[in-house]
């Protein structure tokens, strides 16, 4: 078994868990993936459990007493404040055979550092949730939205997809002839064999989407993208406004002139998509500086952990290449 020295990284989301376990210098040793590992978004019991199986998977076949620092990315982490969800998380860890404490931070701060490494400027994700900060020196001193999916997240995969529903119920309410989007809504929450009048189908549709997880909502995400690449001009108007949100969002964290990187991630914000696009225009309009776009957040909380063990700029700069291909 090899000895070395490691460290771990964890992007610790709504719909997927994913470990990276890595050398100093950034050189991968292993990884793991699990479904959605967030107590914000799923009981603690059944978080916990996906971190602990992601954990395993990246630690098999190196030694957990040989990592030296944990770095955990997770939207919303005042929730291990509460000692019962915290009870669970302990559990995992004294179970993995880890023996450093994990250091929990936002899913904006391993957002940010999986782009960049520079040490400040601003970062706004929009995948499952969304939410944008104010980074400074490698650190989140400001933010704004990532309430969770009945306070906010604006612009993000569960809002469109609320959206979405909100339509198709529109349409149903109002006997109007069903959309590329609405046809889709029903196709995918109800199938194609479903009931024929508007009242039952709202009826259907409602009883359907309550009796889900409220973050299943996110995966209409991509229903909204696909009926708007067929033409359909509500679909595109829902990818529009989702697009301002997060302006508006950006717009509570960010000065215009603020000439250090603004750094977007989350799946509703992968490169080429929609909602990207959209909201690319929107930011070349209202604020200076570079914008990157990064699509691996366990990368950047892997760097953060190697960074807080090295101490080195120079061998910072360098685990950071390697760890997001950046070199």
């Amino acid at each position: 078994m090899n000895h070395e020295a490691l460290v771990m990284g964890a992007d610790v989301g709504g719909t997927s868990t994913r470990v990276l376990v890595a050398s100093l210098d950034g050189e991968p040793r292993g990884s793991g993936r699990a479904a959605g590992g967030n107590p914000t978004a799923w009981p603690a019991e059944q978080a916990a459990a996906s971190l602990a199986s992601a954990v395993s998977e990246a630690l098999t076949g190196l030694d957990p007493s040989a990592v030296r620092a944990v770095v955990l990315g997770l939207a919303g982490g005042g929730a291990l404040d509460d000692a019962a969800t915290a009870e669970h998380f302990d559990r995992l860890w004294s179970q993995s055979g880890v023996r450093c404490v994990p250091r929990v931070v936002g899913d904006l701060e391993i957002a940010f550092a999986s782009a960049t490494p520079e040490p400040d400027g601003t970062v706004v994700v929009s995948g499952t949730g969304a939410a944008a900060a104010t980074i400074h020196e490698h650190t989140m001193i400001r933010s704004a939205d990532g309430y969770g999916w009945l306070l906010g997240d604006a612009g993000s995969g569960y809002w469109l997809g609320r959206e979405a529903v909100r339509h198709t119920l529109a349409r149903l309410d109002a006997r109007l002839p069903a959309t590329v989007l609405s046809e889709s809504v029903l196709t995918v929450l109800l199938g194609a064999d479903r009931a024929d009048s508007s009242s039952a189908l709202v009826r259907d549709l409602v009883r359907t989407v309550n009796s889900r997880p409220p973050v299943q909502l996110a995966q209409l995400g991509k229903v909204v993208e696909e009926s708007a690449d067929q033409g359909d001009t509500e679909a595109a108007e829902i990818i529009e406004r989702a697009s301002l949100e997060l302006i508006g969002t950006i717009q509570r964290v960010r000065e215009p002139a603020a000439a250090t990187p603004l750094v977007m991630v989350g799946g509703v914000l992968r490169p080429g998509s929609r909602v990207n696009r959209s909201l690319r225009a929107h930011l070349a309009e209202q604020f200076a500086g570079p914008v990157l776009e990064a699509t691996d957040g366990v990368a950047g909380a892997t760097w953060l952990a190697a960074r807080s063990v090295t101490k080195d700029e120079k061998r910072e700069l360098a685990s950071h290449r390697t760890l997001t291909g950046q070199g």
